[in-house]
């Protein structure tokens, strides 16, 4: 039985309905962290990991959601949406209800059911594969469409004014406009975007430090805060500088003094991160795989030292993976504080890999690891 079959034998035992079923994937970022909310440049992919939402109409003037992950629901009158979410994982399917409403997109009663394999916390942005799942489905309902980038830009809204989680564009950018095969750098100020392909020859290997990770406040919060506290010392000096993005590492140098350290070290880690970002895409279009190797390598230099978004045990994974034959590039992915490394790795070399990884890290932190091997995905759709 295929998933797809699954789910709706799921919904249909639910609410006794005939389903259209909907997919939109999870992702990893392989370079360029907390760039997105900058303006600047990051480069994820979509990977076969995802959500599945089966939908049907309701003629009750109700809405009911059903998630299978956590085998319970939530219901509510069509016209009666909660105002203020209740962090509770029905924050994100809700979210964009609010947010389609909001966008003066009438929306009927309906019975949603959703099952995802992201990991939870892992920083695969299950969060993002939910709301673009839920998206689909619910647009179908409502009988109406929207262009890729404006869903995409209508799920990050639910994300940051209902959810209360300040992300960027990213996560549900790359759910919306993934390609198989290939890795996807995108300008989060402009939307551009362009396709890079992932050699056949290399596997993308997630490894979950198995800590959690969230980006619903906490540390991200306040890292973003401070990267905003820096661009306006650099915005008074150079008011073209709109966003980080804008600034240069010799901006930094002039006037990097007048802030506080940790601050300065945020700056420079999103500064020197979009250069890496773009050299990091320019190197995979040109098949240079120790050029990428040596970004990616970088980027989690930064992201600990710098951002101070790592963690002992993701350090102790990226560390562990730079000692294997096969690696190409490793890093942490995500939002920091937890979640997954990001490893590609020959595949002639991709299962010693897996095993030898969850080996020497359990023997580094004692964490049983939970790895996976997956691929670069297409972009959300129905089934």
């Amino acid at each position: 039985m295929t998933n797809s079959q699954r789910i709706h034998e799921i919904h249909t035992k639910h609410y006794g309905d005939d389903a259209k079923v909907f997919w939109a994937p999870g992702r990893v970022n392989l370079i360029g962290e907390h760039t997105d909310y900058a303006g600047g440049f990051v480069m994820p992919a979509a990977i076969d990991f995802g959500t599945l939402a089966a939908v049907s109409p309701r003629q009750d003037g109700h809405t009911e959601i059903w998630s299978e992950n956590f085998a319970e629901g939530v219901s509510f009158s069509a016209g009666e949406l909660p105002e203020t979410r209740k962090q509770h994982w029905s924050d994100y399917p809700v979210g964009v209800v609010w947010a389609l409403r909001e966008k003066g997109i009438e929306v009927p009663g309906f019975s949603l059911t959703l099952h995802g394999d992201v990991p939870l916390g892992a920083g695969l942005s299950s969060s993002a594969s939910i709301e673009v799942a839920t998206a689909l489905a619910v647009l179908s309902v409502a009988g109406h469409e929207l262009p890729r980038d404006e869903m995409a830009k209508l799920c990050q809204r639910a994300e940051n004014a209902y959810v209360g989680a300040s992300s960027g564009i990213m996560d549900q950018f790359i759910a919306c406009n993934g390609a198989a095969d290939h890795a996807l750098l995108l300008d989060c100020r402009s939307l551009e975007f362009r396709l890079a392909p992932i050699p056949e020859h290399l596997s993308l290997v997630i490894a979950n430090t198995m800590v959690k990770h969230s980006v619903a406040g906490g540390e991200y919060g306040n890292r973003r805060a401070e990267v905003e506290q820096g661009t306006a010392i650099l915005r008074s000096h150079r008011p073209e500088i709109a966003l980080l993005r804008d600034a240069t590492p010799e901006d930094l140098e002039k006037w990097g003094h007048e802030m506080p350290d940790n601050v300065m070290r945020r700056c420079r880690h999103v500064i020197t991160e979009n250069l890496r970002t773009v050299a990091a895409a320019d190197a995979l279009e040109a098949g240079n795989l120790w050029r990428l190797g040596d970004l990616m390598a970088a980027a989690h230099v930064s992201y600990r030292d710098d951002f101070e978004a790592s963690c002992d045990e993701a350090d102790a994974m990226v560390e562990a993976a730079q000692r294997l034959p096969g690696l190409v590039g490793a890093r942490l992915t995500g939002g920091g504080f937890g979640g997954c490394t990001v490893n590609l790795v020959e595949k002639a070399s991709t299962a010693a890999f897996m095993e030898r990884l969850h080996d020497d890290y359990k023997a580094a932190t004692g964490i049983e690891a939970d790895i996976y091997r997956c691929h670069a995905s297409a972009a959300a759709h129905a089934l």
